[in-house]
């Protein structure tokens, strides 16, 4: 039978962090029954390992005590990482025990899977360095700062590389799971416990679930005023060498600049924003997808749809019919 170790932080973790915990055991349980009942073998022996007796979560409102500390657990082969806090700056101190541990189990076969802002702790213990990761999109500045060595994948639910996942985030911890399922347990498993939770299988993408706001945690003001130039005037055609010259900058320097406190480049950041923009007509007005292209700045079709799709994985019009209940009559 293997071993499958539910991390439970110390405190400090964000409120998704029981929902991971949480959702971890009960599907894991609920595949561990279903196997047994069609092969007659338990396929994990499921625990929740922490630091200490007791965690506390929520400003106090509830608890969960781990059946074991991780001193106790010799050797075990999946390691589930919850959710932590989404203001992520340093492991807490409270916290750090773990990095130790998780990658003396990797080393010694373990495969470990974080969800969400897991990827925090799991970054930490170094295992991450070039490799692909994927967070929840509103962490992904935050994360490259943090740690600029890691590939990230914001547009994947999953990432799986050399007995690593990480997972996008959100809910989508349950695609996670039910990929874990069938990774470890077999498609017949994974199909029962996407039935009986209710649960997409196959996800992959998390593109059209972005919400884009810019960067403006960088400190470099002369590109924040060209962002807010940009995102008042985007409508307008700006060309960016004119940009550059409204503020005195060479345009390559202007460029370099650019990426590096947003991490797009001008002309990126450009379609994002335009994109951004018709992401929320398309969500709320009843204008055609052609007069919703027209009010953002685009005037070819072929353009505007090609963008649209590289950004959020749709189509404009498939975009609009998932959002849009009223674009449905």
């Amino acid at each position: 039978m293997k071993h499958l170790t539910i991390l439970v932080p110390e405190v400090q973790t964000g409120p998704n962090t029981l929902s991971c915990i949480v959702g971890t055991y009960h599907i894991f349980t609920e595949a561990n029954r279903y196997y047994h009942q069609n092969h007659d073998k338990t396929m994990f022996k499921i625990e929740l390992v922490g630091l200490s007796k007791q965690s506390v979560f929520l400003n106090g409102l509830l608890a969960v005590m781990p059946q074991k500390e991780i001193t106790d657990i010799i050797k075990t082969d999946l390691i589930v990482i919850p959710a932590v806090a989404p203001n992520f700056t340093a492991l807490d101190a409270q916290n750090t025990p773990f990095l130790d541990w998780i990658r003396n189990q990797y080393t010694h076969g373990a495969n470990v899977a974080s969800m969400c802002t897991g990827a925090y702790i799991l970054a930490s213990t170094g295992l991450l360095e070039k490799k692909n990761c994927s967070i929840h999109w509103s962490a992904e500045t935050n994360f490259k700062q943090l740690f600029p060595n890691i590939i990230m994948k914001t547009d994947s639910i999953i990432t799986d590389e050399e007995g690593i996942c990480t997972n996008g985030g959100g809910y989508s911890f349950l695609h996670l799971l039910i990929y874990l399922v069938e990774k470890y347990y077999d498609r017949p498993t994974a199909i029962y416990c996407s039935k009986i939770f209710q649960i997409d299988l196959d996800r992959q993408q998390q593109s059209d679930f972005v919400i884009f706001n810019g960067q403006k945690r960088h400190g470099d003001e002369m590109i924040i005023k060209a962002q807010e130039y940009i995102e008042h005037n985007f409508a307008e055609k700006i060309s960016i060498q004119q940009l550059s010259e409204r503020f005195t900058v060479g345009r390559r320097n202007f460029d370099r600049r650019f990426i590096k406190a947003t991490g797009n480049t001008p002309i990126e950041y450009l379609q994002r924003v335009k994109i951004e923009s018709a992401k929320k007509e398309l969500e709320i007005s009843g204008k055609t997808v052609n007069e919703v292209m027209y009010e953002v700045g685009y005037s070819d079709s072929k353009a505007f749809r090609e963008i649209f799709r590289k950004v959020t994985g749709l189509s404009p019009l498939a975009y609009r019919n998932k959002y849009n209940k009223s674009a449905m009559k």
